[in-house]
């Protein structure tokens, strides 16, 4: 034991602070959120233990609980596949072999460096006013537009807008893939006169079924843990009529408005479980669409 110590220790001693702040940042506030789920805590006295009353409270009596998972629900549900398939056509168009391609990679690309940013939601908010750029530019060919944001049958879309503008990320991923796929295929496919459709569903669509499974899983998570956009834009609050409740404005809005920390990390650790369950959902489908290169021998 020793020895080995001693042959390890500057490893150790580098990883130090890594553990350091692994077990006192990550380890230690969610072992702390998972206690605190079982209490009534709101920071200034300390917590009670009650059971599984937040939980079933949350179940039976919150209505604001089951709107805020239908908010949330709907977003992952058309915003996913959305920036999945806009982001596999761009991918596409970008791996004809245009010129300057760099440019439009990185083009492409800075949306989902800013679209996650508190000052691109604001500027969101600005284009999606009442008098904001979009209803001017509808107003010049005669349309009056909606009121975007206010109204609770549009202001969801927005937001839906707003996640399917960030397809950066994704399309780099595509982008890669696709070039991963041998050309000989798309070759032999044009001596058989295959059409676009044929070879993009029999060549391209199972060859790239990893990279699609893995934007898959990744942008659903992302979806799930959306915030910022839905808080600045809502006001904070889930505004209009809670068509912007997404489950993370609501759980911020027990924690640190309403100061309920036990039943905020009992949301907390729900959420966790709903994005665990469906990732689980996601690679248990994916051995009947998904195929790897060493299965295909």
């Amino acid at each position: 034991m020793q020895k080995f110590f001693a042959r390890n220790f500057a490893g150790y001693a580098f990883l130090t602070p890594w553990l350091i702040g692994f077990f006192l940042l990550s380890i230690g506030p969610i072992l702390a959120s998972f206690y605190l789920g079982f209490t009534k805590y709101n920071v200034v006295r300390p917590p009670q233990w009650i059971g599984l009353d937040n939980y079933a409270y949350m179940l039976q009596f919150d209505q604001r609980f089951w709107k805020a998972l239908q908010v949330t629900f709907t977003f992952v549900v058309v915003s996913v596949p959305l920036k999945l398939i806009f982001a596999l056509g761009v991918a596409m168009a970008l791996d004809k072999g245009i010129r300057a391609i760099g440019w439009y990679r990185a083009l492409f690309y800075l949306p989902s460096i800013l679209g996650g940013s508190i000052a691109v939601a604001i500027l969101w908010r600005q284009l999606f006013n009442y008098d904001g750029v979009i209803n001017s530019a509808l107003s010049l060919i005669g349309i009056d537009g909606p009121y975007w944001l206010s109204d609770p049958k549009f202001s969801l879309w927005t937001l839906v807008v707003l996640a399917v503008w960030q397809f950066g990320s994704p399309m780099l991923i595509f982008l890669a893939g696709l070039r991963a796929i041998p050309q000989e295929l798309y070759e032999a496919a044009e001596i058989d006169a295959a059409s676009p459709s044929k070879k993009f569903f029999a060549i391209t669509v199972p060859l790239l079924a990893p990279v699609i499974f893995f934007n898959l899983v990744l942008q659903m998570i992302e979806a799930f843990k959306s915030f910022s956009g839905a808080f600045i834009i809502s006001g904070g609050t889930g505004a209009p009529l809670d068509s912007l409740l997404f489950f993370t404005v609501y759980l911020y809005n027990e924690a640190f408005s309403f100061l309920r920390m036990g039943y905020a990390s009992a949301l907390a650790w729900v959420l966790l479980l709903i994005i665990a369950l469906f990732t689980a959902i996601a690679f248990w489908t994916s051995k009947y669409w998904v195929h790897y290169e060493n299965e295909r021998g």
